[in-house]
Protein backbone atom coordinates (compact mmCIF):
# COMPACT_ATOMS: atom_id res chain seq x y z
CA UNK A 1 0.00 0.00 0.00
CA UNK A 2 0.85 3.48 -0.76
CA UNK A 3 0.71 5.03 2.36
CA UNK A 4 2.24 9.00 2.95
CA UNK A 5 3.94 8.02 6.46
CA UNK A 6 7.03 9.26 6.01
CA UNK A 7 8.08 6.76 8.35
CA UNK A 8 6.14 3.85 6.60
CA UNK A 9 7.74 5.28 3.53
CA UNK A 10 12.03 5.41 4.72
CA UNK A 11 11.34 2.43 6.51
CA UNK A 12 14.27 0.65 9.04
CA UNK A 13 16.88 0.82 6.49
CA UNK A 14 19.66 2.55 5.30
CA UNK A 15 17.62 6.05 4.41
CA UNK A 16 16.43 5.91 8.55
CA UNK A 17 19.93 7.60 9.19
CA UNK A 18 19.04 10.34 6.40
CA UNK A 19 15.94 11.48 8.65
CA UNK A 20 17.46 14.66 10.53
CA UNK A 21 19.05 16.07 6.96
CA UNK A 22 15.76 15.23 4.90
CA UNK A 23 13.71 17.37 7.73
CA UNK A 24 16.16 19.92 8.03
CA UNK A 25 16.52 20.81 4.04
CA UNK A 26 12.43 20.43 3.71
CA UNK A 27 12.39 16.94 2.17
CA UNK A 28 9.82 16.37 4.78
CA UNK A 29 6.91 14.34 3.18
CA UNK A 30 6.57 11.56 0.84
CA UNK A 31 5.59 13.32 -2.40
CA UNK A 32 8.23 15.63 -2.38
CA UNK A 33 10.77 12.83 -1.25
CA UNK A 34 9.71 10.95 -4.37
CA UNK A 35 10.80 13.82 -6.49
CA UNK A 36 14.27 13.99 -5.68
CA UNK A 37 17.03 13.51 -8.72
CA UNK A 38 20.85 12.61 -8.17
CA UNK A 39 21.79 16.15 -7.76
CA UNK A 40 19.74 16.64 -4.82
CA UNK A 41 21.46 12.75 -3.82
CA UNK A 42 24.87 14.22 -3.50
CA UNK A 43 23.83 17.41 -2.47
CA UNK A 44 22.49 15.34 0.55
CA UNK A 45 25.79 13.05 0.64
CA UNK A 46 23.67 10.02 0.17
CA UNK A 47 25.19 6.62 0.05
CA UNK A 48 24.76 4.21 -3.22
CA UNK A 49 23.04 2.38 -0.44
CA UNK A 50 20.90 4.81 0.19
CA UNK A 51 20.20 6.20 -3.18
CA UNK A 52 19.33 2.84 -4.41
CA UNK A 53 16.94 2.46 -1.69
CA UNK A 54 15.61 5.76 -2.25
CA UNK A 55 14.94 4.91 -6.04
CA UNK A 56 13.23 1.32 -4.94
CA UNK A 57 10.69 3.01 -2.31
CA UNK A 58 9.92 5.58 -5.26
CA UNK A 59 9.08 2.61 -7.61
CA UNK A 60 7.23 0.63 -5.74
CA UNK A 61 5.19 3.26 -3.61
CA UNK A 62 3.83 4.62 -6.88
CA UNK A 63 2.68 0.68 -7.70
CA UNK A 64 1.35 0.66 -4.02
CA UNK A 65 3.74 -2.10 -3.13
CA UNK A 66 5.48 -1.00 -0.07
CA UNK A 67 4.37 -4.06 1.85
CA UNK A 68 7.64 -5.32 0.15
CA UNK A 69 9.97 -2.37 0.19
CA UNK A 70 12.07 -3.98 3.46
CA UNK A 71 12.43 -7.58 1.83
CA UNK A 72 13.78 -6.11 -1.90
CA UNK A 73 15.63 -3.50 -0.08
CA UNK A 74 17.31 -5.93 2.01
CA UNK A 75 18.38 -7.92 -0.90
CA UNK A 76 20.97 -5.01 -1.64
CA UNK A 77 20.28 -5.20 -5.44
CA UNK A 78 19.54 -2.08 -7.41
CA UNK A 79 16.22 -1.89 -8.77
CA UNK A 80 17.22 -2.04 -12.61
CA UNK A 81 18.47 -5.41 -11.25
CA UNK A 82 15.50 -6.43 -9.45
CA UNK A 83 13.36 -6.07 -12.59
CA UNK A 84 15.13 -8.48 -14.41
CA UNK A 85 13.68 -10.94 -11.86
CA UNK A 86 11.51 -14.10 -13.27
CA UNK A 87 8.14 -14.51 -11.66
CA UNK A 88 9.52 -17.41 -9.75
CA UNK A 89 12.62 -15.45 -7.85
CA UNK A 90 10.09 -12.63 -7.28
CA UNK A 91 7.52 -15.09 -6.11
CA UNK A 92 9.95 -17.74 -3.83
CA UNK A 93 12.58 -15.03 -3.08
CA UNK A 94 10.37 -12.23 -1.79
CA UNK A 95 6.97 -13.10 -1.06
CA UNK A 96 5.37 -11.55 -4.06
CA UNK A 97 2.05 -12.36 -5.18
CA UNK A 98 1.27 -12.93 -8.89
CA UNK A 99 -0.73 -10.11 -9.26
CA UNK A 100 1.61 -7.73 -7.50
CA UNK A 101 4.63 -9.72 -9.57
CA UNK A 102 2.55 -7.94 -12.50
CA UNK A 103 2.30 -4.73 -11.32
CA UNK A 104 5.90 -4.56 -10.37
CA UNK A 105 6.81 -5.76 -13.85
CA UNK A 106 4.91 -3.79 -15.49
CA UNK A 107 7.35 -0.53 -16.44
CA UNK A 108 4.65 1.48 -18.66
CA UNK A 109 3.59 3.24 -15.30
CA UNK A 110 5.35 6.71 -15.12
CA UNK A 111 7.85 6.95 -12.51
CA UNK A 112 7.35 10.76 -11.44
CA UNK A 113 5.00 13.50 -10.43
CA UNK A 114 5.41 15.57 -13.46
CA UNK A 115 5.36 19.65 -13.09
CA UNK A 116 4.23 22.19 -15.50
CA UNK A 117 6.69 23.06 -17.66
CA UNK A 118 6.35 26.51 -16.76
CA UNK A 119 6.51 25.85 -12.57
CA UNK A 120 10.01 25.11 -10.75
CA UNK A 121 10.54 24.77 -7.19
CA UNK A 122 11.51 27.64 -5.19
CA UNK A 123 15.19 27.38 -4.50
CA UNK A 124 15.42 23.40 -5.96
CA UNK A 125 15.96 22.83 -9.48
CA UNK A 126 12.93 20.64 -11.28
CA UNK A 127 13.63 16.88 -10.65
CA UNK A 128 13.00 13.95 -13.14
CA UNK A 129 12.81 10.09 -11.09
CA UNK A 130 14.23 7.66 -13.74
CA UNK A 131 15.30 4.22 -13.24
CA UNK A 132 19.22 4.63 -13.36
CA UNK A 133 20.91 2.64 -16.50
CA UNK A 134 17.25 2.44 -18.36
CA UNK A 135 17.33 5.74 -19.94
CA UNK A 136 13.80 4.52 -22.17
CA UNK A 137 12.22 5.20 -18.59
CA UNK A 138 13.78 8.94 -17.98
CA UNK A 139 10.16 10.41 -18.13
CA UNK A 140 10.52 14.27 -18.93
CA UNK A 141 7.83 16.43 -17.61
CA UNK A 142 6.09 16.85 -21.14
CA UNK A 143 5.78 12.95 -21.66
CA UNK A 144 4.47 12.55 -17.84
CA UNK A 145 1.53 14.82 -18.43
CA UNK A 146 0.09 12.52 -20.73
CA UNK A 147 -0.34 10.49 -17.55
CA UNK A 148 -2.98 12.63 -16.24
CA UNK A 149 -4.22 13.89 -19.31
CA UNK A 150 -8.42 14.76 -19.14
CA UNK A 151 -10.18 11.82 -20.97
CA UNK A 152 -12.35 11.50 -23.52
CA UNK A 153 -15.54 11.07 -22.78
CA UNK A 154 -15.47 13.53 -19.91
CA UNK A 155 -17.96 16.90 -20.02
CA UNK A 156 -16.01 20.12 -19.25
CA UNK A 157 -18.27 23.07 -18.77
CA UNK A 158 -16.08 25.48 -18.00
CA UNK A 159 -15.84 26.35 -14.38
CA UNK A 160 -18.79 23.61 -13.62
CA UNK A 161 -17.63 19.82 -14.60
CA UNK A 162 -18.68 16.23 -13.75
CA UNK A 163 -18.45 12.71 -15.32
CA UNK A 164 -21.30 11.76 -18.15
CA UNK A 165 -24.58 10.35 -16.89
CA UNK A 166 -26.58 7.43 -18.59
CA UNK A 167 -29.86 6.10 -17.68
CA UNK A 168 -29.76 2.99 -15.44
CA UNK A 169 -31.50 -0.14 -15.49
CA UNK A 170 -32.86 -0.36 -19.11
CA UNK A 171 -33.85 3.53 -19.02
CA UNK A 172 -35.80 2.65 -16.02
CA UNK A 173 -33.65 5.01 -13.39
CA UNK A 174 -32.43 8.31 -14.62
CA UNK A 175 -29.34 9.95 -12.95
CA UNK A 176 -30.10 12.65 -10.57
CA UNK A 177 -29.27 16.11 -11.94
CA UNK A 178 -25.99 18.54 -11.39
CA UNK A 179 -25.83 22.09 -11.54
CA UNK A 180 -24.67 23.96 -14.54
CA UNK A 181 -23.70 27.43 -12.40
CA UNK A 182 -20.87 26.99 -9.99
CA UNK A 183 -21.91 28.04 -6.58
CA UNK A 184 -21.41 31.95 -6.03
CA UNK A 185 -18.61 32.29 -3.71
CA UNK A 186 -21.08 33.93 -0.46
CA UNK A 187 -22.38 30.27 -0.58
CA UNK A 188 -18.68 28.99 1.34
CA UNK A 189 -17.02 31.48 2.82
CA UNK A 190 -19.05 31.94 5.85
CA UNK A 191 -19.13 28.48 6.51
CA UNK A 192 -18.06 27.14 10.21
CA UNK A 193 -15.60 24.35 9.95
CA UNK A 194 -12.94 22.80 12.30
CA UNK A 195 -9.71 22.10 11.70
CA UNK A 196 -8.94 18.10 12.43
CA UNK A 197 -5.56 17.68 11.08
CA UNK A 198 -2.70 19.80 10.06
CA UNK A 199 -0.45 19.28 7.06
CA UNK A 200 1.63 16.58 7.82
CA UNK A 201 5.60 16.49 7.61
CA UNK A 202 8.34 14.22 8.71
CA UNK A 203 7.97 13.43 12.71
CA UNK A 204 4.62 15.29 13.46
CA UNK A 205 2.58 13.39 15.79
CA UNK A 206 -0.34 11.14 13.87
CA UNK A 207 -2.84 12.49 16.48
CA UNK A 208 -6.41 13.82 15.34
CA UNK A 209 -6.34 17.64 16.54
CA UNK A 210 -10.20 17.17 17.63
CA UNK A 211 -10.21 20.18 19.82
CA UNK A 212 -9.53 23.48 17.14
CA UNK A 213 -11.57 26.08 17.99
CA UNK A 214 -14.30 26.55 14.90
CA UNK A 215 -13.69 29.44 12.17
CA UNK A 216 -15.21 30.73 9.10
CA UNK A 217 -14.19 28.82 6.00
CA UNK A 218 -12.82 31.75 4.57
CA UNK A 219 -9.34 31.90 7.01
CA UNK A 220 -8.29 28.80 4.91
CA UNK A 221 -7.50 30.66 1.77
CA UNK A 222 -7.13 34.27 3.41
CA UNK A 223 -3.42 34.43 1.89
CA UNK A 224 -2.98 31.47 -0.36
CA UNK A 225 -5.42 29.81 -2.56
CA UNK A 226 -6.94 26.01 -2.04
CA UNK A 227 -7.78 23.12 -3.48
CA UNK A 228 -10.68 21.33 -1.48
CA UNK A 229 -11.85 18.16 -1.64
CA UNK A 230 -15.20 17.11 -0.33
CA UNK A 231 -14.69 13.34 0.51
CA UNK A 232 -18.64 11.53 0.59
CA UNK A 233 -16.54 9.24 2.98
CA UNK A 234 -13.07 8.41 4.29
CA UNK A 235 -12.92 5.04 4.55
CA UNK A 236 -14.80 4.37 0.96
CA UNK A 237 -12.08 3.06 -1.42
CA UNK A 238 -13.13 5.13 -4.26
CA UNK A 239 -12.51 8.31 -2.01
CA UNK A 240 -9.08 7.10 -0.42
CA UNK A 241 -8.27 6.41 -4.11
CA UNK A 242 -9.09 10.04 -5.55
CA UNK A 243 -7.69 11.77 -1.85
CA UNK A 244 -4.26 9.81 -2.84
CA UNK A 245 -3.51 10.74 -6.35
CA UNK A 246 -4.91 14.04 -5.67
CA UNK A 247 -2.19 14.64 -3.10
CA UNK A 248 0.59 12.31 -4.63
CA UNK A 249 0.56 15.61 -7.11
CA UNK A 250 1.73 17.29 -3.77
CA UNK A 251 4.49 19.20 -5.23
CA UNK A 252 2.82 20.46 -8.40
CA UNK A 253 0.64 22.73 -6.67
CA UNK A 254 3.00 23.65 -3.95
CA UNK A 255 5.11 24.91 -6.74
CA UNK A 256 1.88 26.50 -7.96
CA UNK A 257 1.76 27.76 -4.60
CA UNK A 258 -1.39 26.04 -3.56
CA UNK A 259 -2.46 24.44 -0.56
CA UNK A 260 -4.48 20.98 -0.67
CA UNK A 261 -7.70 20.78 1.81
CA UNK A 262 -9.84 17.58 2.25
CA UNK A 263 -13.38 18.10 3.30
CA UNK A 264 -15.34 15.91 5.66
CA UNK A 265 -19.12 16.24 6.35
CA UNK A 266 -18.86 14.07 9.66
CA UNK A 267 -16.46 12.63 12.04
CA UNK A 268 -15.71 9.60 13.34
CA UNK A 269 -12.04 9.82 14.80
CA UNK A 270 -10.69 5.97 14.02
CA UNK A 271 -11.70 7.00 10.29
CA UNK A 272 -10.06 10.23 10.67
CA UNK A 273 -6.73 8.91 11.71
CA UNK A 274 -7.33 6.31 8.91
CA UNK A 275 -7.81 8.46 6.39
CA UNK A 276 -4.47 11.05 7.49
CA UNK A 277 -1.95 10.69 6.91
CA UNK A 278 -2.22 7.37 5.07
CA UNK A 279 -4.15 8.50 2.19
CA UNK A 280 -4.30 12.04 2.50
CA UNK A 281 -1.54 14.04 4.05
CA UNK A 282 -2.95 17.57 3.75
CA UNK A 283 -4.80 19.41 6.05
CA UNK A 284 -8.52 18.01 6.93
CA UNK A 285 -11.46 19.69 7.97
CA UNK A 286 -14.65 19.03 9.18
CA UNK A 287 -17.88 20.96 7.64
CA UNK A 288 -20.31 20.13 10.05
CA UNK A 289 -23.39 21.64 8.57
CA UNK A 290 -22.31 19.87 5.22
CA UNK A 291 -22.48 23.38 3.58
CA UNK A 292 -19.48 22.71 0.80
CA UNK A 293 -21.38 19.65 -0.22
CA UNK A 294 -24.65 21.76 -0.42
CA UNK A 295 -22.92 24.15 -2.14
CA UNK A 296 -21.53 21.37 -4.97
CA UNK A 297 -25.62 20.57 -5.53
CA UNK A 298 -26.79 24.43 -5.84
CA UNK A 299 -28.33 24.46 -2.34
CA UNK A 300 -28.91 21.02 -1.64
CA UNK A 301 -26.87 17.60 -0.92
CA UNK A 302 -26.29 15.71 -3.85
CA UNK A 303 -27.59 11.91 -3.11
CA UNK A 304 -27.91 8.36 -4.39
CA UNK A 305 -29.26 5.27 -2.84
CA UNK A 306 -26.29 2.20 -2.85
CA UNK A 307 -29.06 -0.01 -5.30
CA UNK A 308 -29.56 2.30 -7.66
CA UNK A 309 -26.26 4.83 -7.50
CA UNK A 310 -23.88 1.53 -7.44
CA UNK A 311 -25.40 -1.38 -8.42
CA UNK A 312 -27.23 -0.66 -11.47
CA UNK A 313 -24.48 2.08 -12.61
CA UNK A 314 -22.20 0.56 -14.47
CA UNK A 315 -20.10 4.04 -14.30
CA UNK A 316 -20.00 3.26 -10.29
CA UNK A 317 -18.54 -0.04 -10.97
CA UNK A 318 -15.66 1.00 -13.07
CA UNK A 319 -14.99 3.84 -10.71
CA UNK A 320 -14.93 0.71 -8.03
CA UNK A 321 -12.59 -1.46 -10.32
CA UNK A 322 -10.58 1.23 -10.89
CA UNK A 323 -10.02 2.18 -7.16
CA UNK A 324 -9.75 -1.47 -6.07
CA UNK A 325 -7.16 -2.27 -8.92
CA UNK A 326 -4.77 0.30 -6.79
CA UNK A 327 -4.69 -2.18 -3.71
CA UNK A 328 -5.71 0.12 -0.73
CA UNK A 329 -7.70 -0.83 2.21
CA UNK A 330 -11.76 -0.06 2.75
CA UNK A 331 -14.29 -0.51 5.30
CA UNK A 332 -17.93 0.57 5.27
CA UNK A 333 -17.90 2.75 8.43
CA UNK A 334 -19.84 6.09 8.10
CA UNK A 335 -22.62 8.02 5.62
CA UNK A 336 -21.91 6.92 1.77
CA UNK A 337 -25.02 7.89 -0.07
CA UNK A 338 -23.98 12.09 0.40
CA UNK A 339 -22.17 12.66 -2.87
CA UNK A 340 -18.62 14.81 -3.18
CA UNK A 341 -16.22 17.02 -5.56
CA UNK A 342 -14.10 19.21 -5.67
CA UNK A 343 -13.60 22.86 -5.47
CA UNK A 344 -10.38 25.14 -6.50
CA UNK A 345 -10.81 28.87 -4.66
CA UNK A 346 -8.21 31.74 -5.09
CA UNK A 347 -6.56 33.81 -2.29
CA UNK A 348 -8.57 36.17 -0.43
CA UNK A 349 -12.11 37.25 -2.12
CA UNK A 350 -10.98 36.17 -5.92
CA UNK A 351 -13.98 33.39 -5.82
CA UNK A 352 -14.31 29.87 -7.00
CA UNK A 353 -12.52 29.28 -10.11
CA UNK A 354 -13.37 25.33 -10.72
CA UNK A 355 -16.34 23.27 -9.04
CA UNK A 356 -16.01 19.19 -9.92
CA UNK A 357 -19.42 17.83 -9.14
CA UNK A 358 -19.39 13.58 -8.04
CA UNK A 359 -21.76 12.51 -10.24
CA UNK A 360 -21.70 9.28 -10.13
CA UNK A 361 -20.29 7.16 -7.31
CA UNK A 362 -16.77 7.21 -7.22
CA UNK A 363 -15.90 9.81 -9.78
CA UNK A 364 -12.68 11.86 -10.19
CA UNK A 365 -12.06 15.02 -10.82
CA UNK A 366 -9.33 14.89 -13.75
CA UNK A 367 -5.96 15.97 -12.22
CA UNK A 368 -4.86 17.55 -15.54
CA UNK A 369 -7.90 19.63 -15.37
CA UNK A 370 -6.95 20.92 -11.97
CA UNK A 371 -3.91 21.95 -12.80
CA UNK A 372 -4.71 23.68 -15.50
CA UNK A 373 -6.83 25.56 -13.74
CA UNK A 374 -4.59 26.15 -10.77
CA UNK A 375 -1.98 27.61 -13.43
CA UNK A 376 -4.22 29.92 -14.71
CA UNK A 377 -5.14 31.47 -11.49
CA UNK A 378 -1.25 31.79 -11.02
CA UNK A 379 -1.26 33.99 -13.39
CA UNK A 380 -0.83 37.51 -13.01
CA UNK A 381 -3.03 38.71 -15.16
CA UNK A 382 -5.82 37.48 -13.59
CA UNK A 383 -6.64 40.38 -11.33
CA UNK A 384 -8.93 39.62 -8.07
CA UNK A 385 -12.91 40.17 -8.09
CA UNK A 386 -13.04 38.66 -11.96
CA UNK A 387 -13.74 35.35 -11.15
CA UNK A 388 -17.29 35.12 -9.22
Amino acid sequence: MASFLVEEFIGEGPLIELVPKLQEEGWDDVPTLKMMNLEDMDRLAMTQRQKDALELRSYLHNRSLMQYADRLEASGKPLAELLNYNTIALSSQFGMRRGHITRFTDRAVACGIPLPPSSSFPAKTQSKFSIRGTSKFDVSVEQSMADIRIKEGHVFKGIVASEPAEARLCGCIQPPPVVDNVSPYSSIENITVQKLTPEYKIGMERLVKSKAPPMKALELWKDKPAVLLCVRRPGCIMCRAEAHQLYARKPIFDALGFQLIAVLHEQIEPEVKDFWPRYWGGVVILDKGMEFFKALGGGSLLKDKFITGFLFNPRAIANYKRAKAIGLEYNFRGEGEIKGGLFVVGRGRTGIAYQFIERNFGDWAPTAEIIEICSQLQKPQLSEGELL
